[in-house]
C-alpha cells in the first residue's frame, strides 16, 4: 500500500471526490513556501476545499483517523508555517476565493480566505473603498493567510497591520464544528477577543473559512513620492527616526541598504547603485500630502540625504517598485532565510549597528531591508542548498537576541512558523510559553493542527 492508497485518503476521496489531490505536483508543490524550507517528504494528499462544508467533512475525517492537518493558502509564507510533510494532509483553501458581501455603509465585508489581496482591492476600489493591510506579495497572498500570520506590510506605521483590519472570523475547529467569531459593529466587548487570539495563530488554532474586514474610504488628495540616498546604511536609519521624532507620519517609509539595494537595481536593470549607499523611499497621502512630504524633504536633507520628490503618482509607484521588487532580487541570489525581527523605532539605528557587527563577526553579508516607520527590519541570509547551514543559525540567533535585547521582537509579521520556534520561549518567558500552549490545546485537544510549528520544543540554548 503507498501512502495515496491509506484508508485516510480512501475516506477523504468518498466524502469529496475529485477534490481530494494525490498528484505528485500537488504533493511536492505543498512541501515548501516562500522562506526557503522544504519538509522531509510529501504528504498524503491535499484537499482543495471549495466550501465550509468540505473544510468540515476533512476535519472529522482528520480527528476520527487521528490525522495531522496543514491549512494552506497561497503557500507565500516565509516561516515554513505552511509546510506539509509525510503522514500530513493539506486543506487547501485557495479556492474559496469569493467576496461574499461589501458593505459600503457599514464599511465592512465579508470574505472566504482564499481571495488575493490584489482582486480585493480591486472590487474595493470600484466602489471607493480599501482595505488597509498592503503586504509587499499582495499580488500573490491571500487574505486568509495575512489573517492566519498577523501580516502587515509598507502601509503599517500609519494604518496598522491586519490585526487592526479584522472584525470578526469564521473558523472551523479541529473536530470540524464552525464558530463565528468577533462582530461586524464598530465597537463589541462581549466576552474574551477570541477574534484576536486567532489572528496570527499560524493554523494551530482551527482553519480560518471567512473574515469580516474593516474598510476605509478611499483616502482624498495627491500622492507625494521622495526617495533619498545616504552614504550608509546608519544614516538612513537615523534620518528615519528624525522624520518620527518630528512628529510627521508618512504613509510608507521603506529603508534598503546597499546590498539589497545594488541587487534590486541589477534585477531590474536599473543605473548602478552608488556603492555603499542607502535609501530611503517615502510615500506621503491625503490631502496634506504636499505639505508632509516638504517637511520630510527638509528633515531628510537635513540628515545628510540626496532627496528626489515626486508628486506624480504613477512615477511615485516605479520608484516603489524598487522596494517591492526586494524578494525577487534576493531569489536571485539564491535561497534565503528571509528574517523579521521589530524594534522600536527609535532603536533602528543600534540595530543596523547589530546586524554590521553580526556580518563581521560571522564572516557574512546580510542584506537589508527595513519597514523604516515601525521598525521592523528584514535581514537577508542567503544559502546554497534545502536547509539552513548552522552557520547561518548561530548569525541568526546572535541577531534575535539583538533585537530582543533592544526591545524588539522575533517577529513583526512573518510569524513564527517552523524556522523561529526554538526561540519562542526565550522571548515569551516560560510562564506565558506554557500559557499559550495550553490555550492551544483546548483549540485543538489532539493536536492535529499544524503539528511541528510554533510551539514546539523549548527555548534555543
Amino acid at each position: 500500500m503507498t501512502a495515496h492508497d491509506t484508508p485516510v485518503v480512501a475516506q477523504l476521496r468518498a466524502a469529496l471526490g475529485e477534490r481530494v489531490d494525490t498528484s505528485s505536483t500537488a504533493l511536492e508543490g505543498a512541501r515548501a513556501d516562500k522562506s526557503g524550507q522544504i519538509s522531509p517528504g510529501a504528504p498524503l494528499a491535499v484537499v482543495h476545499a471549495e466550501s465550509v462544508a468540505d473544510v468540515q467533512t476533512t476535519l472529522r475525517i482528520a480527528t476520527t483517523t487521528s490525522t495531522p492537518v496543514v491549512t494552506r493558502g497561497a503557500g507565500t509564507g516565509l516561516a515554513g508555517g505552511a509546510n506539509a510533510g509525510p503522514g500530513e494532509i493539506v486543506l487547501s483553501t485557495l479556492r474559496m476565493n469569493r467576496i461574499l458581501e461589501i458593505r459600503a455603509d457599514d464599511l465592512l465585508a465579508v470574505v472566504e480566505p482564499g481571495i488575493i489581496n490584489d482582486d480585493l482591492a480591486t472590487a474595493l476600489a470600484a466602489q471607493g473603498l480599501w482595505w488597509a493591510p498592503d503586504p509587499a506579495s499582495r499580488q500573490i497572498s491571500t487574505v486568509g493567510g495575512n489573517i492566519a500570520t498577523g501580516a502587515g506590510g509598507l502601509l503599517c506605521a500609519k494604518y496598522g497591520v491586519v490585526r487592526d483590519a479584522v472584525l470578526g472570523v469564521d473558523l472551523v475547529l479541529a473536530d470540524g464544528r464552525l464558530v463565528h467569531l468577533g462582530h461586524r459593529s464598530v465597537k463589541g466587548v462581549t466576552g474574551l477577543d477570541l477574534t484576536s487570539l486567532v489572528i496570527g495563530s499560524e493554523g494551530t488554532l482551527g482553519v480560518i473559512v471567512g473574515a469580516t474586514l474593516k474598510l476605509r474610504r478611499a483616502i482624498p488628495g495627491t500622492v507625494c513620492t521622495l526617495t533619498a540616498t545616504f552614504p550608509t546604511v546608519r544614516a538612513a536609519a537615523v534620518a528615519s527616526a528624525a522624520v518620527t521624532s518630528a512628529g510627521i507620519q508618512p504613509a510608507i517609509m521603506e529603508l534598503m541598504d546597499a546590498t539589497s539595494l545594488a541587487a534590486v537595481h541589477r534585477l531590474l536593470r536599473l543605473p548602478e547603485a552608488t556603492p555603499g549607499a542607502a535609501q530611503l523611499t517615502i510615500q506621503t497621502d491625503d490631502p496634506a500630502a504636499s505639505g508632509e512630504a516638504d517637511q520630510i524633504a527638509a528633515v531628510l536633507r537635513a540628515s545628510g540625504g540626496s532627496v528626489t520628490l515626486t508628486h506624480d503618482r504613477e512615477e511615485g509607484e516605479r520608484l516603489l517598485a524598487v522596494r517591492r521588487s526586494m524578494h525577487a532580487a534576493m531569489a536571485s541570489l539564491g535561497n534565503t532565510l528571509i528574517e523579521d525581527v521589530s524594534v522600536p523605532r527609535s532603536a533602528l539605528p543600534a540595530m543596523f549597528d547589530e546586524i554590521a557587527r553580526i556580518e563581521t563577526q560571522h564572516g557574512l553579508t546580510i542584506p537589508t531591508i527595513a519597514h523604516a516607520g515601525d521598525g521592523n527590519l528584514h535581514p537577508n541570509f542567503i544559502f546554497d542548498g534545502d536547509s539552513v547551514p548552522d552557520a547561518i543559525w548561530r548569525a541568526a540567533d546572535d541577531l534575535f537576541r539583538a533585537a530582543i535585547r533592544l526591545g524588539g521582537t522575533l517577529t513583526g509579521e512573518h510569524g513564527i512558523g517552523m524556522l523561529k520556534s526554538r526561540w519562542l520561549a526565550e522571548e515569551l518567558g516560560q510562564d506565558q510559553w506554557e500559557l499559550q500552549r495550553q490555550i492551544v490545546r483546548v483549540f485543538d485537544p489532539a493536536g492535529i493542527l499544524n503539528p511541528g510549528k510554533v510551539f514546539v520544543g523549548a527555548s534555543h540554548a
